[in-house]
């Protein structure tokens, strides 16, 4: 290096290794690069992280000056070289992705549960799909034997090719939630086998299962007439129907890829930084990669998504308008529409007089006295010249303004249109996403048209988010019905008789994590997962053979998912799983979108639903999904009503009181949790907890319901 002489050195201080949550940090292990700090600003969008100072000595002057600038610049870096929470606080305050720890090249970062549990390189990474969300990220299970003593498998954690794709916190910390059975029930089994030949006539699940699990439901509804129930499933089939109808096309036009290329980014009918924090991830992107601008409409407000970027507007409304705001959308933004709804468009504006203020400039003629003086004789003399002055003036003036009703329903100021006209400019490139708010919405079915509308008459695309892992595969492959019968088989769902990888059923399934198949991202795209764990029970392909199904194996299943719902006769084993250097994702392939018939007929906006009491919301908090995530270690605790510090002061109560929530014919006593994250006096009861029958206040399925909230003794 040519280096032969050390003139400088630098005395070491005290650097104790800090432990931030689920987040540690060695400090003597930190290179500085500034990685985390990076991805937390640029790809997470919370700027958690930050360079604090060393605490070093300072120079003395004598020395500063005879040192080279090499030498101090380096002294200067050191003074500030290490990481800090940007917060000042003793532990992260963020939604704990666990990014950071992802992209540190030196293990300075790491996860404090993984913390000395494995050398990296003596893990198997198995790679696999988010089991607990629809973006189906790619992961891979680090597994490696439990100990020297026991040989049974283990997973260590989750890992990822974090410079293409990020993931939340559920899909790094959720992992261990298998269903460990020590062999199969052979009792157990023939019991679910002969309530099936005799008894059942209805199967209700979730979708949290596989695309090859939902094939064989739907195989074994064909073959016996069992009635299949997916309320979420068959909340967005219903809506992806009525949103062909306007679009021509099966499907939906957008995907996260598109969000973090465009520059101009709606965001409508999603909490979206706890439904699907990856769909946050690339609103922020699109903010601070491409110096994008958006409006995210929501009737809770989020301190989180309003740190995004001073170019995204949030706009917190009042529970049930998005019809207006769709409405509004087509407005602003359509192109040729279909002349009955720009007729009804414009039966929103009307004109008025408004006396405004303008300062106008005039030229006022002025005489001034000048003094001159001759060049010949020096005299001086007083001579009057005139002038031309600009002088400013305040003039009143009326003027016509245009006056849009849709500004008032939704919530804006009157000034928006020219807020908005900042924000447009040089935005070329438009997204437009969508949330399960819609899905069950009093107005669903139009909503779902209006959306068409816009993917078709507008510059935006439209990206759905699905609301469980694989509600879009579900939806495509199963013939659902809205009623069930007498005697009902729940998978993964209470019932009369039960199945459950959650282990509380008459016969163990197993979890996602310890099975081979395919989910259908909110991406479009199909792809596979494989097996992190050995399980030793029964799955339901074996209770599918005992009824007359052959399958050797679940995956034999795969090449038959339905070509004509845009699947792909491929064999599971054919599936890629990876991103090529490039960054281009090589997983799985794509579901051919058809185009169909359209029919631009919507509805005329209704009344909207006025809620008089206390508004709650059916939500998880940022890290939750399903009773699986809740299972695992790193992630469980008890579901509480989540409140903000406002609702706090609203009510007199304080974190952890308890408060009784109240509705027409449900009641339930539940202790009250502090969301820093949140505003406003709208509060959200999650379903991770099972124990919170949480739905009993949400029988419509709309995700808002009426309640009253008063402290319990």
């Amino acid at each position: 290096m040519g280096v032969d002489s050390q003139s400088y050195c630098v005395k070491d201080v005290p650097r104790p290794a800090r432990d931030w949550g689920r987040v540690h940090y060695d400090p003597s292990l930190c290179i500085v690069c500034e990685r985390c700090v990076t991805v937390c600003k640029d790809m997470i969008g919370e700027s958690a992280l930050k360079t604090v100072p060393r605490g070093g000595d300072g120079l003395d002057k004598d020395v500063k000056d005879t040192m080279p600038k090499d030498a101090y610049a380096m002294w200067n870096k050191l003074q500030k070289s290490i990481i800090g929470i940007a917060s000042g606080a003793d532990t992260l305050d963020c939604t704990l992705c666990g990014e950071c720890t992802a992209v540190c090249p030196v293990g300075a970062l790491v996860g404090s549960d993984f913390q000395y549990k494995s050398n990296a390189w003596e893990l198997t990474k198995i790679p696999a799909s988010n089991p607990h969300s629809s973006d189906c990220s790619l992961i891979y299970y680090d597994v490696k034997h439990t100990s020297v003593a026991n040989s049974k498998e283990k997973i260590y954690r989750v890992s990822s090719d974090f410079n293409y794709a990020p993931l939340h916190a559920a899909a790094r910390y959720g992992y261990d939630f298998e269903n460990e059975v020590a062999k199969k029930d052979e009792e157990a089994f023939a019991k679910v086998v002969e309530a099936l030949k005799n008894k059942v006539d209805t199967i209700k699940f979730n979708s949290f299962i596989t695309n090859e699990e939902a094939l064989i439901l739907q195989k074994l509804k064909e073959k016996f007439g069992y009635k299949l129930i997916n309320t979420d499933a068959l909340k967005f089939k219903n809506f992806l129907r009525n949103f062909a109808t306007t679009s021509g096309t099966s499907l939906y036009n957008g995907d996260l890829n598109q969000v973090r290329a465009s520059n101009f980014v709606i965001s409508l009918g999603t909490a979206i930084k706890s439904d699907s924090p990856n769909s946050g991830y690339a609103l922020n992107n699109a903010l601070g990669m491409n110096k994008g601008a958006g409006l995210y409409f929501h009737p809770i407000s989020d301190k989180v998504v309003d740190g995004y970027s001073k170019n995204l507007v949030s706009i917190t409304h009042k529970v049930g308008v998005e019809e207006a705001i769709v409405y509004l959308i087509l407005d602003l933004f359509g192109k040729d529409l279909p002349l009955h709804v720009s007729d009804y468009l414009k039966t929103f504006h009307s004109t008025c007089k408004r006396t405004i203020t303008e300062v106008v400039k005039e030229n006022v003629q002025e005489i001034v006295k000048k003094t001159i003086k001759d060049e010949e004789s020096g005299e001086e003399r007083e001579v009057e010249e005139e002038v031309t002055k600009v002088v400013s003036k305040n003039v009143e003036k009326e003027i016509e303004v245009d006056v849009n009703a849709l500004f008032e329903m939704v919530g804006l100021a009157e000034d928006f249109t020219e807020q908005l006209a900042k924000l447009l400019d040089k935005k070329d490139t438009f997204s437009l996403i969508a949330g399960e708010d819609l899905y069950a919405h009093p107005k669903a079915d139009n909503l779902a048209k209006l959306l068409g509308l816009v993917q078709r008459y507008t510059d935006f695309s439209v990206t759905l988010i699905p609301s469980q892992t694989n509600t879009l595969g579900v939806s495509l492959i199963c013939d659902l019905d809205t009623e069930g019968g007498k005697f009902t088989l729940g998978y993964n769902e209470k019932a009369d008789i039960s199945i459950s990888a959650l282990g509380k059923g008459e016969l163990d399934m197993p979890a996602l994590n310890q099975q081979e198949g395919t989910f259908t991202s909110l991406g479009k795209r199909v792809v596979p997962t494989n097996a992190a764990l050995p399980y030793h029970g029964y799955c339901l392909n074996d209770i599918a053979n005992a009824l007359g199904l052959k399958a050797e194996y679940t995956i034999d299943y795969t090449p038959m998912l339905p070509s004509e719902n845009g699947f792909e006769n491929v064999c599971f084993d054919s599936l890629p799983n990876e991103f090529d250097n490039s960054g281009n994702e090589n997983r799985g392939y794509l579901l051919h979108v058809k185009e169909v018939t359209t029919n631009d007929a919507v509805e005329l906006m209704s009344e909207v639903q006025t809620f008089e009491t206390d508004i709650l919301y059916l939500a998880n908090p940022v890290h939750q999904f399903s009773a699986f995530t809740n299972k695992a270690h790193q992630l469980n605790e008890a579901g509480a009503l989540y409140v903000s510090s406002e609702f706090l002061e609203a009510k007199s109560l304080n974190d952890g009181d308890m408060v009784t929530i109240k509705s027409s014919d449900s009641s339930l006593i539940v202790k009250v949790k502090l969301d820093t994250m949140i505003g406003g006096n709208i509060s959200y009861l999650p379903t991770f907890d099972t124990k919170l029958q949480s739905e009993q206040f949400f029988k419509d399925g709309y995700r808002f319901a009426n309640v009253s909230i008063e402290g319990a003794k």
